[in-house]
Parts: C-alpha cells; sequence; structure tokens
C-alpha cells in the first residue's frame, strides 16, 4: 500500500475517532426530552402552544442578522479574552454564612449568605459550556475551588438550562458531595430527573412561586430570556431569583434582557441588600434576552425602588466564558462608568473573591492590566 494512502487512512482515523469523542454523551448532557419536561410545564399561564413566552416580545436574535453573525464568529479573532492570565482569588468561606455577602466563582457561579443560610446558584465546573466535552466555548480560568471543598449549603438553585447555566457534571458532583434540594424553574426538574437526582431532592417553582428552608423564602421571578439546550427552545422555563431572609435580601439575575417588570419585582420582593446582575456576552443582535451594562444599571435601580444609592450591585455573567463579540474588559468598564454616574456602589470581586454588603473593604480594580 502506498506510503500516501497509508496517510490518508489516518487521518480519517484521527478525524473519526475526535468526531467520536465530540459527539460521546451529548444525549445525555442535552437533558430530558420535550414529552418529559411538558407533563411539569403545561400547567404553568406561561406555558401556550408547547413552549415558556416572555412577558414582553421578544426574539433570541434579531431577525436577518444570523448572517452577519457567522461572518463576526470567524473574523473575531481573540476578542473577547484577556491580554494575560486572570487572576484568582483565595476562596474563604467563614464558619458561620454572613448576613448579606456572595462568593463568585466565575461567570454566574455564586455562593449567597443570607441571615445565616447558604445558596449556591448556577453552579459550573466543567472546563466546557456545551453538550461536547471537546467542542464549544471553554474556560478562560480554572475554578476557584473544587466542588467538594465548598461548604455545606442550604438550596441549590438554577436560573435556567442554558449549558452555562445549568451544567450535567457539575449537578452530579453535587448530588453526592451535598444534601441540599435543587429549586429550579417549572420543566427542569426534568433534566434532574433524567440525571437520577433523586425526586426528594427537586423543588419545581414558577415565577412569583416560593418555598421556605429554615427562615429563608426562596422566590422564583421573572425574567427575560430563553431557554434549550438542543434543537427545541422554551421547553422550560427561565427565571430570576429572589432569597430572603428574616433581615435581609439578594437578587441573583442568572441572565436576563433588560425589563421594565423589574420595577415590579422591586416593589413586591425588594429593595435588596445585594443585587447580582449580568453584564457580558451582550449584543445589537440579540438585545431582548441579554442586558448591557447600562441596562444592568437601570435594572439595580429599579429593584431598588429608584434608589440607585441602596444596595451593592456584583456584576456577573462574565469574564469565564467568551460568548460574545465585545472585548474581555468591556462590560466592567463601561459598568463602572455608568454606575460610577448614578451613585450605585460596585463591588468586582476576582474569581473566588467575596464580598460582604456591610464591608468597608476598598474596591479593586484588578481587571484593568488584563484589557
Amino acid at each position: 500500500m502506498k506510503k500516501t494512502t497509508l496517510l490518508g487512512l489516518a487521518t480519517v482515523a484521527a478525524a473519526t475517532g475526535w468526531v467520536a469523542r465530540a459527539a460521546w454523551g451529548i444525549p445525555t448532557q442535552i437533558g430530558a426530552s420535550r414529552s418529559a419536561v411538558q407533563p411539569y410545564a403545561a400547567a404553568s399561564p406561561r406555558y401556550r402552544d408547547r413552549q415558556f413566552h416572555n412577558s414582553e416580545p421578544s426574539s433570541a436574535l434579531v431577525p436577518g442578522t444570523d448572517a452577519g453573525m457567522a461572518k463576526s464568529m470567524l473574523t473575531r479573532g481573540s476578542m473577547g479574552r484577556p491580554r494575560a492570565p486572570i487572576p484568582l482569588a483565595t476562596p474563604l468561606a467563614p464558619a458561620q454564612a454572613g448576613a448579606a455577602a456572595v462568593t463568585w466563582y466565575g461567570h454566574s457561579s455564586v455562593l449567597v449568605e443570607v441571615d445565616g443560610y447558604r445558596v449556591l446558584a448556577d453552579p459550573v465546573w466543567s472546563e466546557r459550556v456545551s453538550p461536547s466535552a471537546a467542542v464549544g466555548p471553554a474556560r478562560m480560568h480554572a475554578v476557584p475551588v473544587s466542588l467538594e471543598d465548598l461548604p455545606a449549603v442550604d438550596a441549590i438553585v438554577i436560573s435556567h438550562d442554558h449549558y452555562d447555566h445549568l451544567d450535567m457534571a457539575t449537578v452530579k458532583i453535587l448530588m453526592h458531595s451535598q444534601k441540599a434540594p435543587f429549586v429550579v424553574p417549572v420543566g427542569i426538574g426534568a433534566h434532574l430527573r433524567h440525571w437520577k437526582v433523586p425526586e426528594n431532592r427537586i423543588i419545581e417553582l414558577d415565577w412569583d412561586e416560593s418555598t421556605t428552608i429554615g427562615d429563608l423564602v426562596l422566590t422564583c421571578t421573572e425574567a427575560r430570556h430563553f431557554s434549550g439546550r438542543g434543537l427545541v427552545r422554551n421547553t422550560t422555563q427561565w427565571a430570576s431569583w429572589v432569597f430572603a431572609g428574616p433581615n435581609h435580601r439578594v437578587f441573583f439575575g442568572g441572565d436576563s434582557g433588560y425589563t421594565p417588570r423589574f420595577v415590579e419585582l422591586g416593589k413586591k420582593y425588594g429593595p435588596f441588600d445585594l443585587t447580582l446582575l449580568p453584564v457580558g456576552a451582550y449584543d445589537v443582535r440579540w438585545p431582548d434576552i441579554h442586558m448591557n451594562p447600562e441596562e444592568a444599571v437601570q435594572t439595580h435601580a429599579d429593584l431598588n425602588l429608584g434608589d440607585a444609592e441602596r444596595g451593592v450591585f456584583v456584576p456577573i455573567h462574565w469574564a469565564t466564558f467568551n460568548l460574545a463579540f465585545h472585548s474581555w474588559s468591556e462590560p466592567i468598564v463601561r459598568l463602572t462608568e455608568s454606575a460610577a454616574a448614578a451613585g450605585i456602589t460596585v463591588a468586582v470581586p476576582m474569581p473566588g473573591g467575596r464580598i460582604d454588603a456591610f464591608s468597608n473593604a476598598q474596591p479593586s480594580t484588578w481587571w484593568i492590566p488584563l484589557g
């Protein structure tokens, strides 16, 4: 056999092997089928025509911009990546959870402390946010701590089922390393059942529904977004969350576009000692479902009854995965400028860093050298 033929066969074999590795486990990663979700989703007033809907008409992508986005993907190069390695803080969990504090692990993964309780929200510890272990957006920094080294938590909360917020591998580890219930929007329980999470550890809520754990009240609240882990979208609900103790309140935005309905959430559940709001992965091509930094500043004010100076704003949904076409630091540059003009207190932790709403620690600008 000719050498060139052997080389060609080897190339084909290597390519076939790579494709097999990329495709391995995808059906399980995708989660439950629509038919498995529907019995739980059908009872929601926001579920019509076999899918969930935002209160306002919304599109995941502005019509006619898909061709331009393909070009942007091909030409963006290193845009969205930092110029130097992202520094990590050493996570320090106090023996007793604080009154209102948050440890940010990157992207939207946070450990929230409220009046002595701990809530782990949108935990994603995998290397990629994708159904494939070989293809898809990869981490730009390491996880600051292993899942097994987290303190015991009282609840594990999910905002929606996108891969950068709901991670199968993380869920499976937490199923064994923690004893807390998974508190999720309607329909996501079907994914957890598909991954063998016990029924007695699944609590599903629709917007404006609550569950209590001791004196802690977890309320599922409105967001403007979408859902989907495969080709079919919006079969499960998406949400923001209110974590309310006897004395303090924290708002977790998860992922959302701006909506004036945040004003109503502020009147009903606010004001808040901490607001954790998404500031990254925005683009003019999907303005309905991802807020930009200036809109996040407005959201903070809306949630705090128009008093922008109340509470501490901690940005999430940035820095860890390259999911859009803006530069790596642009969300924080724009956020800090807009927040300063509005009189908002912003705290930007390094991945692994802890922010206490009542601490007088000096603000850090650690991101500036990374551009």
